[in-house]
């Protein structure tokens, strides 16, 4: 059976107070500035409640988002090109929906969650869903369970940064107090344009991340066990890898191992896998590890994938080797090189390179 979602309500959930007027323009930083149109999304997934209603608990969402937007107030402004989000506190968007199956139907078998999974967001790319500041979709499920959907432009901020806000907002729900600052949650810095200035807009060349139409997507499980199994296989001789690492390696080798051999004389086909590096560690002087805002950058490992008829532990310890080199190449002096007068040469030869290997 399909997942089938109707509709109940849609609304604009305001900041609680006015956004100060000398807040009301953030400029996006080069940073922002290159980031693709996309808004990736976050599903929460809650069991039927024992002690509240799914109306008091939706009611309950709206009353503590509209707080946190006072401390999150890019969320409830819209993207104005590349220059600036206007925080004019229009809202963020907050759709309340009802779908055909119980939570159950989702859970035990992800890959229905997987084909369905867009009906699950409020706005699909090609409704301006980048338009908004946030997006939000609450789904009831027959069971009494409800989804909890939230989006945001890549341009307001990280993935780190998404998880900043939603820790937050639920602090706000629960109503948890701070000791240390009195406050329900640590207000975080908003905003990288002081750190990493801007590009001028004219250079739209570098505005955006190589970005291709389609993309095919599949979805997989692995547990703790399994993932500190292929952490430990791959690790080699050297510097433990990370679980992340373990199944990148993993990953690619199966990938590269499905590619069939070049004929002679053939160029040799490369991967390049590039991980996203929080920058925050390394901004000196130093920012708050929850800085709101976009200070990611690539770590990138090019590996040649004719070495995998080679021994493949080999080749698996070699993969392992330079994916964790390219994220420790990701330091200090990467972010002197953002933040130097010749950033966006460096931004050029950084893209065109990977292009190149792409």
């Amino acid at each position: 059976m399909g997942i089938e979602i109707e509709f109940i309500s849609k609304e604009l959930i305001k900041p609680s107070s006015p956004t100060p007027h000398h807040l009301h323009k953030l400029h996006f930083s080069f940073l922002d500035q290159i980031q693709a149109q996309v808004s990736p999304p976050f599903t929460l997934f809650y069991e039927k409640s024992s002690t509240i209603t799914n109306l008091e608990r939706c009611n309950l969402l709206k009353k503590s988002l509209s707080m946190a937007l006072n401390i999150f107030y890019p969320l409830a402004g819209r993207i104005n090109n590349y220059s600036y989000a206007d925080c004019n506190d229009e809202g963020a968007l907050f759709i309340e929906a009802k779908a055909n199956c119980h939570l159950s139907d989702i859970l035990q078998n992800r890959n229905q969650y997987h084909n369905h999974r867009l009906k699950f967001i409020p706005l699909q790319p090609r409704q301006g869903i980048h338009q908004y500041g946030s997006l939000f979709q609450v789904t009831y499920f027959n069971c009494g369970g409800l989804a909890l959907s939230f989006a945001m432009p890549h341009m307001l901020g990280d993935a780190l940064s998404q998880f900043v806000f939603l820790n937050s907002w639920a602090a706000v729900a629960r109503g948890n107090m701070n000791t240390n600052t009195n406050t329900l949650v640590d207000i975080p810095p908003i905003g990288s344009a002081s750190i990493f200035p801007p590009l001028d807009s004219s250079d739209s060349d570098v505005m955006q991340l190589i970005l291709k139409e389609n993309f095919v997507t599949k979805s997989f499980v692995f547990d703790a066990i399994k993932l500190s199994a292929l952490r430990d296989k791959y690790s080699g001789d050297g510097e433990n890898l990370s679980r992340m690492q373990g199944l990148s390696v993993f990953l690619l080798s199966r990938i590269t191992a499905a590619i069939s051999r070049p004929k002679e004389g053939a160029d040799k086909s490369r991967s390049v896998v590039v991980n996203a590096m929080n920058l925050r560690p390394f901004v000196d002087p130093p920012i708050p590890k929850n800085s709101f805002g976009n200070f990611v950058w690539m770590g990138v490992a090019i590996i040649d994938n004719l070495e995998h008829m080679a021994k493949e532990d080999e080749y698996c310890c070699e993969i392992g080797s330079r994916i964790r080199d390219s994220i420790k190449s990701v330091n200090k002096e990467t972010v002197k090189k953002l933040q130097c007068d010749d950033q966006l040469n460096f931004l050029k030869e950084t893209f065109a390179e990977l292009r190149k290997e792409i």
